[in-house]
């Protein structure tokens, strides 16, 4: 069986190559729809619970929503050349208060995709130059351009796709 790296243990090279956003950005826009894909015939009990995680479905999918906004912003930090990148709470505070579990799953994935579309054309946006400004990652320590964010936005949805994989999996 492969072991998953930790999320925050994770490192995350910097890419060369700025049009590879394009399609990082058709991999991002695509998440709502492998969410939806994933619970496909799911037990609603079970998206609501889990013995073996520390979160339920229903977390996983509101914590990416919950994160939309922090996404957001840092594009518009980058493109307007900022120094630095705003941090995250690494507490989760948002994800932890909010009754995400009382939510019906399809809201969740409809407020996600919602939110996941102004960063989608926030990304599809963006000038020639503004792919050559770079803004420094606040936990990493990291320059990041936007193909760059991208790819680690990518990287953390599909983190919590797998998680959701591997939970559904243990029905």
């Amino acid at each position: 069986m492969i072991k998953r790296t930790k999320w925050f243990e994770r490192k995350f090279p910097t890419i060369e190559d700025s049009s590879l956003l394009l399609g990082i950005i058709e991999r991002l826009e695509g998440t709502g729809l492998r969410i939806e894909h994933r619970l496909n015939n799911s037990a609603n009990s079970y998206l609501q619970s889990s013995a073996n995680h520390k979160w339920s479905i229903k977390k996983e999918i509101g914590h990416l929503g919950d994160l939309e906004p922090l996404w957001l912003q840092r594009v518009r930090q980058i493109r307007a050349g900022e120094a630095d990148l705003k941090e995250a709470d690494l507490t989760n505070k948002k994800t932890e208060d909010a009754e995400h579990d009382a939510r019906r799953v399809k809201d969740l994935v409809a407020d996600f995709t919602q939110q996941r579309k102004k960063l989608i054309e926030e990304l599809r946006s963006c000038t020639a130059s503004e792919l050559k400004h770079e803004s420094k990652h606040p936990r990493l320590g990291t320059p990041m351009k936007l193909v760059d964010l991208a790819y680690f936005v990518a990287e953390h949805d599909d983190h919590h796709l797998v998680t959701i994989h591997d939970m559904l999996a243990e029905q």
